[in-house]
């Protein structure tokens, strides 16, 4: 009996889609993220995939191209998310410019340490090649920490938005500056870097401005994933000529969510304010969706495709604490500064993810290191989400005993409220008891 036929394969995704969903619900009562429940159901398929074929499968391999692609996919998606739901105010500049400068400075201080301890560990690790393989380790996942904050409060919610998509962006470029080093035709070294930057950000506002003056024109209405498929084409176009592409969608996506800011004064009249309100929000919805189904096959194939006997090794598991132990540091020393006292549960929050696995599936040939297990990949991202779980589920108790608290005062105010209305109820029919007996008197006066 063929077990991959079409039907089986539309009930499996469907499955998955409609469990996804259900994970979700219960992330938002437990605080848990629903990513991590996506890899353990990935983990558990593996298994039950090897079962039921009687053999063992070497389904990282089989399944690398398909990860890569989708993950791709929904890096754009998670950043175009990220950018609709950023509203530019000049109010809102000092907390951006603050989450670029932390997501900056943890992002170089994480890659410099994470580097130096694995060339302390790693035979055959040179600081060049560790620089490549610390910097995936050394990049938030936006993919994990924007559907985990929702419940946070409104100032810290948009603080780990800012900061884990700056540091997705940064991150990429960064990790393309160090492989653009190792190829010996390449000598523009920071300069080259720094007009790469320029040229793209020059390139995502034009196309911004295009986009929109061309897209509020178009009656027709499926248009959203024609739209879609111009900003995949070009991110792909970008990274064919080795610009920081991520930029264009997030300037896309500021542009969309800003219109009114991009066109000031008299530039308004080439605005059709009413179409481009409708473009947003339907384009808002269709990301938002398109990121959660993306999101969760991306983790549930990247949870078949872990190689759970990686974890067994001494080495593995002594470099992935330092590393760890050193992302937490680094990350309380920046808030300390940078915010002050109340940096719970931000310090936690520093989940390794989606774009980890993709960097790290990019690492030239001429760079990969056959010491490095993957496994230390693997230890960082679930340790990290695990820690992340357990701040979340640690912050949400004070919330729920304030609001326990809330309730009985609400039923002890109800209480003295019914007290003191029986008591004005009594002297009232005293009142009217006395108002009876007296009126015999007055006849009789």
């Amino acid at each position: 009996m063929e077990i991959f036929t079409s039907y089986n394969l539309i009930i499996g995704a469907s499955a998955i889609v409609i469990i996804s969903f259900w994970f979700n619900g219960i992330s938002k009562k437990t605080n848990i993220p629903s990513v991590l429940m996506l890899i353990v159901l990935g983990i558990l398929l593996q298994f039950g995939l090897k079962y039921v074929l009687g053999q063992e499968v070497d389904f990282e391999k089989s399944l690398r191209g398909t990860l890569e692609i989708i993950g791709t996919i929904g890096l754009i998606m998670i950043v175009l998310e990220a950018a609709l739901e950023l509203e530019l105010k000049p109010e809102k500049l000092p907390p951006i410019l603050k989450s670029m400068a932390i997501a900056l400075i943890g992002l170089v201080s994480s890659a410099w340490v994470a580097a130096f301890i694995m060339t302390q560990f790693i035979e055959g690790m040179s600081m060049q090649n560790a620089w490549l393989y610390a910097t995936p380790l050394s990049i938030l996942s936006s993919a994990i920490i924007i559907p985990s904050v929702k419940g946070l409060k409104e100032i810290k919610k948009e603080f780990h938005i800012y900061e884990s998509t700056f540091s997705d962006i940064m991150g990429i470029m960064m990790f393309y500056f160090l492989t653009g080093a190792l190829d010996p035709e390449n000598q523009s070294g920071a300069t080259g870097f720094a007009l790469n930057i320029v040229l793209t950000i020059v390139i995502a506002i034009i196309a911004s401005y295009a986009l929109v003056l061309i897209f509020q024109k178009i009656k027709s209405q499926a248009k959203q994933f024609l739209l879609i498929a111009v900003l995949l084409l070009l991110y792909a176009i970008g990274k064919k000529l080795h610009l920081s592409s991520l930029i264009i969608i997030l300037i896309f996506g500021l542009v969309i969510a800003n219109v009114k800011l991009f066109f000031p004064g008299r530039t308004s009249v080439f605005l059709e304010e009413e179409k481009m309100h409708r473009i947003f929000h339907e384009l808002h919805i269709i990301t938002l969706e398109t990121a959660f189904v993306v999101r969760t096959f991306f983790f549930v194939i990247f949870g078949i495709t872990i190689v759970l006997s990686s974890l067994l090794s001494l080495n593995v598991a002594m470099v992935s604490i330092l590393i760890i132990i050193s992302i937490y540091v680094i990350r309380f020393l920046i808030l300390k500064i940078f915010v002050g006292k109340d940096i719970l549960p931000q310090v936690f929050i520093a989940p390794r993810g989606l774009i980890t696995i993709l960097l790290f599936y990019a690492i030239p040939a001429e760079a990969e290191v056959p010491g490095f297990e993957s496994g230390i990949l693997l230890f960082v991202i679930i340790a990290t989400s695990l820690i992340m779980t357990w701040a979340m589920i640690r912050d949400k108790k004070p919330m729920a005993t304030l609001l326990d608290e809330i309730d009985q005062e609400y039923d002890e105010r109800n209480q003295i409220d019914s007290e003191v209305e029986a008591e004005d109820n009594t002297p009232l029919d005293d009142t009217n008891h006395l108002e009876e007996k007296s009126e015999p008197n007055e006849r009789d006066l």
